[in-house]
């Protein structure tokens, strides 16, 4: 058997389309309790370098049983693609909503310890602190690494837009806990909040400096690897990924 035959094989093992199941002690309740918990420990101000010189994207695609994280490093002023990194690995959790995290952490991070470019700040394509428990996976895996990230989702979980000095916030029970932001013009808004370690307003500025579309260039080069690695993937598989 040559090298690419076994290459196949071996991927043809592992995608599969049976879903992961929760274990018997997995508990929503405390998976629940353990984001709030988390949320305590965000930290809302800036604690970037004085000069921003790399931002990385991050992107979580799947195809079968399997989770693909992808992220890319850009330099910060040119835009410019700098590396790139790819990480699979056994999807261990079924989606629940609002527990999105525990599903893409271990992909994401697989992918990130790959980089030989260590970002200053990571944009996330995913919640922040727009989230019902005020941690969602761009705040937690900004807790887990350890570094700067904001959360630039394409849709709204929560929060009601309020238009405040100029900028439309989203508030939720009394509390602003994102932005909607508009990178272009005649295009739908990003949903912009705190990660960790930056706050909103230099969030805001972050989001709309990488914006030469609707999405931020980081995230929109995440977001391309991730589908190149899916489809490759699932051509060697011979997965229709149609009906993933």
């Amino acid at each position: 058997m040559n090298q690419q035959n076994a290459q196949l094989s071996a991927s043809q093992k592992r995608v599969t389309f049976e879903l992961p199941k929760l274990t018997k002690n997995f508990s929503v309740k405390k998976a629940h309790e353990t984001q709030v918990c988390l949320s305590k420990k965000i930290i809302l101000e800036d604690r970037l370098p004085q000069k921003i010189r790399t931002i990385a994207g991050v992107d979580v695609s799947y195809v079968g049983n399997l989770g693909i994280g992808a992220v890319t490093v850009l330099d910060y002023e040119s835009l410019g693609l700098l590396e790139t990194q790819v990480a699979t690995c056994q999807v261990k959790m079924p989606y629940i909503p609002t527990l999105l995290s525990f599903r893409e952490i271990p992909p994401a991070i697989s992918a990130i310890k790959k980089l030989k470019i260590q970002p200053d700040v990571f944009l996330v394509d995913a919640q922040g602190l727009a989230h019902p428990y005020r941690c969602g996976f761009a705040s937690h895996l900004g807790l887990v690494i350890g570094k700067p990230s904001i959360g630039a989702a394409k849709s709204r979980l929560i929060g009601t837009p309020v238009e405040m000095g100029g900028e439309t916030f989203l508030v939720d029970k009394g509390e602003i806990i994102g932005a909607v932001v508009t990178t272009k013009q005649g295009v739908k808004p990003i949903y912009v909040s705190i990660g960790h370690m930056v706050s909103l307003e230099t969030a805001i500025k972050i989001v709309k400096h990488c914006a030469r579309s609707r999405i931020p260039e980081p995230l929109l080069q995440a977001h391309n690897l991730a589908t190149k690695e899916r489809i490759r993937l699932a051509k060697e598989s011979k997965v229709n990924i149609n009906e993933n």
